[in-house]
């Protein structure tokens, strides 16, 4: 029993010092944080993780592992690191860098580190990131921003300013920013909640999240559903391969898709509402108020049409309500059922 118990607590002190290894920095570095207005990051294997912080110095926390998060002693780092690597953190000019990059592409891929950074900087900094391999995280930023990644997803919270990002092969989450947004991806899903000012958001292969938005929204996909709510200003969308839940707009609305139904409620209007729908019903929720009608279906459904001046028919509906106003368009090759309230 003793020789057990021995076994276990050298077990789990070895599981302790992995787990503090894991969380210790290879490198980590200060600098004035008046001395840094911008940061530059380079890293083609690891993510990259930038915070905005109050007061104190600025600082860059740097983290190396080997392939497929393989645990490496220092000194095998350092060999790597010089043998197959350029790398450099420094500050200079008001720019923090920090860049890894490899010496040559034809290097034996199983000598790869996984470089990560943990950067703090003052809140008002303009940032240009990019890893090839990893994810990356920024919060509470106000400047310009671009970066990248070819393998990870973006997680970005209270950012301001011109705000330009893109991913190759994961998910986009933003919320609680503004100014302008513009964040694109190829192979995830897109969610954005509680942003403001010009926004436009593209996936190619995935659906689209969209929660308290205020500006001028442009929200695409190329194959997924599109789900949007409490939305205020201007929104324009399309899917080619899903449906459309569209509730508590106020404003003006463009929406298509190519694959599925489409459900709209319209709080109030903006300068126009259209929909179009060439694979599925569409079924619509508006203020019945001043509006010039454009309506086309293999069969339309309108429930309490009064004040109507125009041409009805199972299939195309003309006219005005209320003696007009916001121009409707509304068509689909399936059905489209509208009720006022």
């Amino acid at each position: 029993m003793k020789k057990f118990l021995t076994i276990l607590l050298a077990a789990a002190l070895s599981t302790a010092a992995h787990a503090q290894s894991d969380n210790t920095p290879y490198l980590t570095k200060t600098f004035s944080a008046a001395a840094v207005q911008n940061v530059l990051a380079r890293t083609s294997g690891g993510s990259i993780t930038i915070n905005g912080v109050a007061g104190g110095d600025a600082r860059i926390e740097v983290y190396i592992k080997g392939q497929n998060n393989k645990e490496l002693s220092k000194a095998q780092i350092d060999e790597r690191l010089a043998e197959d690597y350029t790398f450099d953190v420094s500050a200079a000019n008001g720019k923090l860098t920090a860049t890894a990059t490899q010496k040559n592409r034809m290097f034996n891929w199983k000598n790869g580190l996984s470089i990560s950074y943990k950067i703090y900087v003052p809140k008002n900094v303009s940032t240009n990131l990019s890893t090839s391999g990893g994810s990356i995280a920024m919060a509470d930023l106000n400047g310009n921003h671009n970066f990248s990644t070819s393998g990870g997803s973006l997680n970005l919270n209270l950012l301001s300013g011109n705000i330009d990002g893109s991913t190759s092969g994961g998910s986009i989450t933003v919320s609680n920013s503004k100014n302008q947004i513009k964040l694109q991806t190829s192979g995830g899903s897109i969610k954005a909640q509680n942003c403001s000012g010009n926004i436009a958001l593209e996936t190619s292969g995935g659906s689209l999240s969209l929660t308290d938005l205020n500006g001028t929204i442009e929200a695409n996909t190329s194959g997924g559903s599109v789900n949007a709510q409490n939305i205020t200003g201007e929104l324009t969308t399309h899917t080619s391969g899903g449906s459309m839940g569209l509730q508590n707009i106020s404003g003006s609305l463009n929406a298509s898709t190519s694959g599925g139904n489409i459900t709209a409620s319209i709080t109030k209007f903006g300068k126009y509402l259209t929909l179009d729908n060439s694979g599925g019903s569409i079924n619509l929720k508006m203020p019945n108020q001043g509006l010039n009608l454009k309506l086309r279906a293999d069969r339309i459904k309108i429930n309490q049409l009064t004040n109507f001046n125009g041409t009805k028919d199972d299939d195309k509906v003309d006219g005005t309500i209320n003696g007009g106003g916001v121009p409707v368009k509304v068509s689909t090759s399936g059905s489209i059922t509208v009720n006022f309230g």
